[in-house]
């Protein structure tokens, strides 16, 4: 096998983030469901002899110079001792400091494609190892389905979820996440989240019971965001006028609505449409759906 083409980096959505404490080295402690969209990057992977490893953008952005395509293959070489290399060309689609996990994501995809072109053969428990010394989002991205998270993001346990539409929108700006979560504004949780059957998990959406009342959904992150930002403020209001329940996803400045119907009447499209035409450039936006399941799920069985 020579090359992979067309694989899907797909971004995800926190539906809620609860701060629920802090490790004594620093790292929040965290809570939240993750779910996967249909919105994505797309990777193109070709195999190499000479061992040397190129990432290529080939919608004409900025190359960084490590980003963590290269820092994932890297890393597989070295863990395995793998003489081979890799051209790594990505279809960026997804926004830039949005907090959809684009870069984690594409890091996954990247050590699924080459686990296979290099023929590795490493099972999905040692990627997701080598995957969380990336990021602690990038083991969700091997392969999985929705999952209630704990820790910093690491730890997870499979639900699920029904088929939801999101309407998803980003100002040209992004967010650093040192500066939300060094905030005085960060929320914090008083109570865990309790999934009915934990930790067996077994249940659909309807088990998902919570002690937080009402606003059970939110993220804890959100007021530091609104006073760093004036974009996540604009599009948080923007949001909630014309599809109600607006909030952030993850630590990034990418706002989310959940979407009622299957979306037939094309209506949502035209709403968001019409939403983006008004802001300046640079905003982008799209209507998503969720994945019951990784389109690379059991690539590493």
């Amino acid at each position: 096998m020579k090359a992979l083409h067309d694989l899907p980096a797909p971004a995800k959505l926190n539906l809620f983030l609860h701060v629920v404490g802090k490790r004594p080295d620093g790292y929040h402690l965290l809570q939240s469901v993750f779910v996967l969209t249909d919105w994505a990057d797309t990777l193109h992977v070709e195999r190499r002899d000479d061992g040397r490893l190129a990432r290529h953008d080939m919608l004409g952005g900025d190359l960084p110079a490590d980003d963590l395509c290269l820092r994932a293959a890297r890393l597989l070489q070295t863990e395995t001792g793998c003489a081979l290399g890799a051209d790594i060309h990505l279809e960026k689609r997804l926004p830039a400091g949005a907090g959809m996990g684009g870069g984690s994501s594409d890091a996954a995809t990247t050590l699924l494609a080459l686990n296979r072109l290099w023929d590795l053969r490493l099972p999905l428990d040692r990627l997701r190892a080598l995957g969380l010394r990336l990021g602690a989002d990038v083991p969700f991205f091997l392969g999985g389905g929705p999952a209630f998270v704990e820790g910093i993001g690491d730890i997870l346990h499979p639900l699920t979820l029904p088929d939801q539409r999101f309407a998803v929108v980003k100002g040209p700006a992004g967010l650093a996440t040192k500066d939300i979560f060094s905030s005085q504004l960060l929320a914090r949780s008083e109570n865990l989240a309790i999934v009915a059957g934990f930790p067996a998990l077994a249940g659909t959406a309807e088990k998902l019971v919570t002690g937080f009342g009402p606003d059970f959904g939110r993220n804890d992150l959100q007021p530091a965001a609104e006073a760093i930002s004036s974009e996540v403020r604009d599009a948080l209001a923007l949001m909630s006028k014309q599809f109600g329940n607006a909030r952030m996803t993850g630590s990034g400045a990418a706002v989310f609505s959940v979407l009622a119907g299957n979306g037939e009447d094309g209506k949502d499209d035209q709403s968001l449409a019409t939403l983006l035409q008004a802001r300046p450039a640079g905003w982008t936006g799209r209507i998503c759906r969720s994945l019951a399941q990784h389109p690379l799920a059991g690539w590493a069985d």
